[in-house]
């Protein structure tokens, strides 16, 4: 992802711009990371480049939940205990 996607990313549950972003991997382009809403607390990973931005219907459990335990060192606390739709008291 190229960071100056963030100009134009909001949430797509609240549409909240801008939003927050933490990088846990980059190279050119942020490849690993977390898009966070500060107005309505969801959270948003970013896998491979690509920022996956769904909606929680069609947000898939246990991808998510996957993300948070590969980088649970790296993520905040508050998204591994409270996130949502998912965090990692989903297991």
């Amino acid at each position: 992802m190229k960071r100056r996607l963030l100009d134009i990313l909001a949430c797509p549950m609240c549409k909240h711009h801008p939003i927050d972003l933490l990088v846990f991997e980059e190279g050119q382009e942020i490849e690993a990371g977390i898009l966070t809403c500060g107005s309505c607390g969801r959270w948003y990973p970013i896998i491979d480049g690509i920022p996956h931005m769904l909606p929680d219907e069609l947000r898939e459990c246990e991808e998510d939940v996957g993300f948070l335990s590969k980088w649970k060192g790296r993520v905040p606390e508050a998204i591994l205990r409270e996130g949502k739709p998912y965090s990692l008291k989903n297991l």
